[in-house]
């Protein structure tokens, strides 16, 4: 497969990229939305992983740009900053996976190479945990303010450095 990798981690883009490499796969990278649209001007791909944060546009800006260029391009969103809210938004611009770093690369590799749902996916009879339900309830909040912090600090009614802090960790499982 040839695939777009658009991750503004520099380190984890080309160690995705060569991990896909010794796969049999080509892999071109970009750092940030623009990029990315540039590269998939020029050539042709027949899958992108792209990571949501990234500094300008949001990955889910460019999943749905993506999908708008060729709504038939597979597309995974692979992040560190996973939540529902952003998993229900990607698949709903166009995403067809959307995983949770860390991923192995035969995870990555299955969700490129899966077409169709699952119907018979094993789920779990087990709650989510309080800082799961947490990590959750401000990912919704902050996308109810289209990411400010400032104002989802101030809804949340707590410390924006503390929402800050919150934010840099990866979600708990």
């Amino acid at each position: 497969m040839k695939l777009l990798i658009t991750d503004d981690d520099h380190l984890f883009a080309q160690t995705l990229a060569r991990q896909l490499t010794r796969r049999g796969h080509q892999c071109t990278l970009a750092h940030t939305s623009e990029e990315a649209l540039a590269e998939v001007e020029n050539q042709v791909f027949d899958a992108a992983i792209t990571d949501l944060v990234m500094p300008g546009e949001s990955g889910l800006i460019l999943v749905e740009q993506l999908h708008h260029s060729d709504p038939e391009l597979p597309i995974l969103v692979l992040t560190g900053y996973a939540s529902i809210a952003t998993a229900v938004e990607a698949i709903k611009l166009g995403a067809r996976h959307y995983l949770a770093k860390p991923a192995s690369i035969d995870e990555i590799l299955q969700a490129l190479e899966q077409s169709q749902g699952n119907a018979q996916l094993d789920v779990q009879a087990k709650p989510l945990s309080v800082d799961r339900l947490e990590w959750e309830h401000i990912q919704k909040v902050l996308k109810e303010h289209d990411g400010n912090i400032s104002a989802t600090a101030r809804s949340l009614e707590m410390h924006r450095r503390t929402l800050q802090r919150k934010l840099l960790k990866y979600a708990p499982h």
